[in-house]
């Protein structure tokens, strides 16, 4: 595996390191050929979160049917798909689930002898929204890019020097977004994901009836979501009769205002050429319109990942794949499945 990296054809993508079966075939120029995700929501739903344990056995039993798909949607056979080189997700995310895999893509590209590429599933998030607006290549794209990378398991403030190129300019320091979203979710009885539950109860609610904290807003680029999470629980404790869409659409305002506020400090303190949302929460209808604006004032371009390149997705992994490939070279067989792995930044 130490032949040099094509300069075009096809890449697929695996992507497992949560509760989504997911491949893709993407080109080098980034044109996604296929992109096929079987959810695992409703086999989570009544635990209210996502059970590691049946995460990785669903992976176990949904990758060969999800790599099927794509590689035929792509005009593949699985006999002699052609491919340029193989890229998987190695972490973070459940150890057990990104073992499927990673495991399932180092035995593809053994058999069909093409290079093999472990993708930071972070890194992915960052190549999705510009992935969507084929913003990757354009000339007039000005960097640095500063994204609020906002998932269930990840809340960081990003600036996209490049592709590659990454400086970390604010993090959670508790909750992530998304996990406050969860939680609140299933305190008030509303299901899981609570992202989507929260929006739909919050359209019906008073976004200012509860003066939820909006802890960190005037202070660095730093987040931080527990404390918000904690006043909604004493909040319907100390009002019973509180509506959920009351309590949704306040809850989720505080979060809408926390994010768009990093995002601009952000931007104004490295000089951005642009705005970006990637992650779960980048599906969130009211961050959107609030980023949209925020980019309006600011004078520059925003760019919003489809809610379909929100969610964990192999296409995002596959864009990245190629550009690692381009630049960095096959990755080692031997390369570990690592639940904690970091975004790999600037010095």
């Amino acid at each position: 595996m130490t032949s040099p990296p094509p300069v075009d054809g096809l890449l697929l993508g695996i992507e497992t390191s949560c509760d989504e079966t997911a491949a893709a075939v993407v080109t080098a120029t980034g044109q996604v050929r296929s992109t096929v995700v079987s959810s695992q929501v409703d086999l989570h739903a009544a635990y209210g979160g996502v059970v590691p344990e049946i995460a990785g056995r669903a992976h176990l039993e949904l990758l060969p049917a999800v790599l099927s798909a794509a590689l035929e949607g792509a005009g593949l056979s699985r006999s002699a798909p052609g491919l340029a080189a193989v890229a998987a997700t190695s972490g973070p995310g459940l150890i057990g689930s990104l073992l499927v895999g990673l495991s399932e893509a180092k035995a593809l590209a053994l058999a069909w002898e093409v290079p093999f590429v472990a993708v930071n599933h972070l890194e992915g998030h960052l190549f999705a929204a510009l992935l969507d607006h084929s913003a990757l290549d354009r000339p007039s794209l000005r960097w640095p890019v500063v994204v609020a990378l906002v998932s269930g398991g990840h809340s960081l403030i990003v600036s996209m020097e490049g592709p590659g190129r990454y400086r970390l300019l604010g993090q959670t320091l508790d909750d992530a977004a998304g996990e406050a979203f969860d939680k609140v979710a299933r305190f008030l009885g509303l299901g899981y994901p609570g992202g989507p539950a929260i929006e739909a109860a919050a359209a019906a609610g008073d976004p200012t009836a509860f003066p939820f904290p909006r802890a960190l807003l005037a202070d660095g680029l730093d987040l931080s979501f527990s404390g918000l999470k904690t006043a909604v629980l004493r909040a319907v404790e100390a009002r019973p009769d509180a509506s959920n869409e009351d309590v949704a659409a306040s809850f989720q305002q505080a979060v809408v205002d926390v994010l768009v506020a990093k995002v601009v400090r952000g931007a104004l303190e490295v000089g951005a050429g642009g705005l970006c949302l990637a992650g779960g929460v980048a599906a969130n209808g009211p961050l959107r319109t609030a980023v949209l604006r925020a980019g309006g004032d600011l004078g520059i371009p925003v760019y919003l990942p489809s809610r379909a390149m929100c969610t964990d997705n192999a296409s995002m992994i596959a864009a990245a794949g190629w550009w690692q490939l381009e630049h960095l070279g096959p990755s080692p067989l031997d390369t570990p499945a690592d639940p904690n792995l970091h975004l790999r930044l600037l010095p």
